[in-house]
Formats: structure tokens, sequence, C-alpha cells
């Protein structure tokens, strides 16, 4: 029962934490593109990869805890279904150019997110 409420609380904070990033975005940078998405899926990379390379590699985490930020809070903070609706909107509107950079973006920033994330939690 503690790893269901470990996810659900995790998952709660996480979806959030990316409606609040989503419209802190749109308010910002306007909706023409889908920065907040992006940027949730950046910082989730990141957070992934440091989280876990410092749960296996420099302590002891105990499993609630993998569960809570992996499962819930990384789970509820970024969207892959989000991400694949806005860009086949970008699709069906011919914005080709930014259904490009979406999927270049998020793919290519998230894998050096995840890396920087592994690195900065080798470094500690």
């Amino acid at each position: 029962m503690l790893e269901i409420i470990s996810v659900a609380v995790g998952g709660g904070m996480g979806a959030t934490a990316r409606y609040l990033i989503s419209s802190w975005a749109v308010a910002r940078f306007g909706a023409e593109f889908p920065y907040g998405t992006l940027m949730v899926n950046i910082a989730g990379c990141f957070i992934i990869g440091a989280f876990m390379t410092i749960a296996t590699e420099r302590l002891i985490v105990s499993p609630y805890w993998r569960l809570f930020i992996t499962v819930g809070f990384v789970g509820g903070l970024t969207t892959f279904s989000s991400f694949s609706y806005e860009t086949m909107h970008l699709l069906q509107e011919a914005d080709t150019i930014r259904a490009a950079y979406n999927i270049g973006l998020n793919m290519l920033v998230g894998f050096i997110a995840t890396w920087l994330g592994i690195g900065v939690a080798r470094c500690f």
C-alpha cells in the first residue's frame, strides 16, 4: 500500500508542477509552440538522470523514494501524450517546421538533459 501512496503523491505533485510550468510558459512565450511541454520533458530527463545515478551509484535510496520520484513525480511531470498530441496538431496545421523542431528538441535536448543529470550526480 505504501508503494501506491508514494506513486500517487509524487504523481500529483509532478502533474501540478507540469500544469504550473505549462501555464507559465504560455503566458510568457505564447501558445504557438509547446514550450511548456518541452520544458517539463527536459526537466524530467535531467531529474531522472540525476536521481537514478545518485540512487544506484552514491546512496542507498529506499524503494519508496525511487517510486515517489521516478514513477510518481517524474511520471506526472513529463508528458509524452501531450508531446504527441501537440506535434500532431502542428502537423495538422501544416506547420511541419515547428513540428520537426518539437520532435528534435524533445529528443535531442532530452537526451542531453539526462546525460547532464547523470554527470551532475556523479560530481557529488
